[in-house]
């Protein structure tokens, strides 16, 4: 990419890694992305290994392959970075037992999950219908005890445990000690 009088050049390196995130993103080889772009595979091929110089024009036509704004193929990507203190975020309470799920992170575009802080107390059991078809949860306790998994066949989780189980079956999770806690991805298909 030339400047014109004094401008700069974006850098080749934050070119070529946001074209293989993108192309990889968006699950395309190199030679479709090149076609749907109507560039040479070898240009291309040279753009993700951080050589060549590339013109707005095949850049631009690049973002339209990606589907992507044109600033996100030229401009570092910064980390974005969120805290949610305990005792903070939406929380949701279940109507038939002490046990509360509190979203961490909702699914972003492109990605498929839901991440969960949940806590609950011995009593009845929070049981789960299925969810859609192809949903796995997968589980770490954090602290407490607690039976968690499929409801026919729930597993006994310490500290430090990790559970995955189909999530679009019937499941069930139930502290058996005060002040269970545990982190709990809702992943989708």
């Amino acid at each position: 990419m030339t400047g014109g009088s004094g401008g700069s050049r974006a850098p080749l390196d934050v070119i070529a890694t946001s074209l293989q995130r993108e192309r990889q993103r968006i699950g395309l080889s190199l030679a479709e992305v090149a076609r749907r772009a109507g560039v040479a595979k070898s240009t291309l091929s040279q753009l993700e290994s951080g050589s060549g110089n590339p013109s707005v024009e095949t850049l631009w036509a690049l973002s339209v392959a990606l589907n992507v704004p044109f600033g996100q193929l030229v401009q570092p990507q910064r980390p974005t970075v969120q805290v949610i203190r305990a005792g903070e975020g939406p929380a949701v309470a279940s109507e038939q037992a002490d046990y509360v799920a509190t979203l961490l992170a909702s699914c972003p575009p492109n990605a498929r999950r839901d991440i969960y802080l949940i806590s609950a107390q011995p009593g009845n059991p929070r049981e789960s219908d299925p969810h859609m078809p192809g949903v796995v949860e997968h589980v770490v306790l954090s602290a407490g005890r607690a039976l968690v998994g499929v409801a026919e066949d729930p597993v006994e989780l310490y500290p430090g445990d990790y559970i995955a189980y189909p999530g679009d079956v019937a499941h069930v999770f139930k502290a058996l000690e005060p002040d269970t806690v545990a982190v709990l991805v809702s992943e989708h298909v």
